[in-house]
């Protein structure tokens, strides 16, 4: 037999978490399932200087795992458990964990969404420390410096003219000879002075060193894709801008989604195309993709979830 709960929680990011506090302080006895990578994409950034109320900043996995112990200090279980199915046809909705089934009469999904990478192991060993796919997040460390962006599209066009405003050169690597950018914004990126181009190019790896146990970017090699020679460019930081992957895939025919693959809500919250189903956070945020915004959607789902139950249960 299902176990039963009244609001189970898909994800442990910040938007997650923040709804786990919220439903938890409402009484509503919440689960959570952290899935793959517990605590979302902050544990992978070594250093958070745009989260409010940390003058001094605050290392991710740090910071998330103050998020856990608030929303367990209110009464959230969070489990280290991966859903793996769910059917979304009829209430109670069912939720399949590590092969077990539960059941709930809301669901939260908060599974946020994966920067697309190149797949080097040189760029895993440095991200973090020189790589990353957030420009927002953390272009202000490159003041004074020069970088890369990598990719042709409007992601990697948005991100280079974002850095510019940091770096001191910020050069768009891409594998064809015209960027597949808006218009608009391609026009933008070729008159600004600090936006260099290196066309036919794929990086093949990210260069560094490890200092005193320091790791940093010092370049990436690159290879022409039609002469097929090899140069390293030097450089303080490495953004891959291919764009991003919301983690829907365990939600296809049953949520609606938009061409990517984005939860869609209704209107400015955060209901879903099902009734008792609500989203939150980057699985259903192509645009703004921060912390901070995450954590706010979670708080107006568990609001949400909270309503709705009130009046269906």
């Amino acid at each position: 037999m299902a176990l039963h709960h009244g609001l189970i929680i898909v994800g442990s990011g910040p938007a997650g978490l923040t709804a786990a506090l919220y439903a938890a302080r409402a009484n509503l006895s919440p689960i959570v399932f952290e899935g793959v990578q517990p605590g979302g994409q902050l544990t992978i950034t070594t250093e958070v200087e745009n989260f409010p109320g940390f003058p001094r900043g605050i290392l991710g996995p740090e910071l998330m795992e103050s998020f856990r112990q608030q929303a367990q200090r209110f009464g959230a279980q969070t489990f280290f458990k991966s859903v793996t199915q769910v059917d979304l046809r009829n209430r109670p909705f069912k939720v399949w964990a590590d092969e077990e089934e539960y059941s709930c009469d809301a669901l939260i999904v908060a599974t946020g969404a994966t920067a697309r990478l190149l797949g080097l192991p040189s760029e895993k060993e440095y991200m973090g420390y020189g790589v990353s796919a957030c420009a927002t997040c953390d272009g202000f460390f490159y003041k004074g410096l020069e970088v890369v962006v990598i990719g042709g599209g409007d992601t990697a066009v948005e991100e280079a003219t974002f850095l510019t405003k940091f770096a001191t050169k910020v050069t768009i690597i891409h594998r064809r000879d015209v960027l597949r950018a808006s218009k608009i914004m391609a026009d933008k990126a070729a008159k600004n002075p600090k936006i260099a181009f290196l066309w036919n190019s794929v990086v093949e790896e990210v260069l560094g060193k490890n200092e005193n146990g320091r790791k940093s970017v010092t370049a990436v090699r690159v290879k022409n894709v039609r002469t097929g020679t090899t140069t390293d460019l030097k450089t303080d930081g490495v953004f891959v801008g291919i764009g991003h992957q919301p983690n829907t895939d365990l939600f296809k025919g049953q949520l609606e989604m938009d061409a990517v693959g984005y939860l869609v809500t209704k209107g400015k919250g955060t209901a879903t195309n099902i009734a008792g189903i609500f989203a939150a956070g980057d699985v259903a945020d192509s645009v703004y993709r921060q912390a901070i915004t995450a954590a706010g959607s979670g708080c107006q789902a568990a609001i949400d979830a909270e309503k709705w139950l009130e009046e269906h249960t």
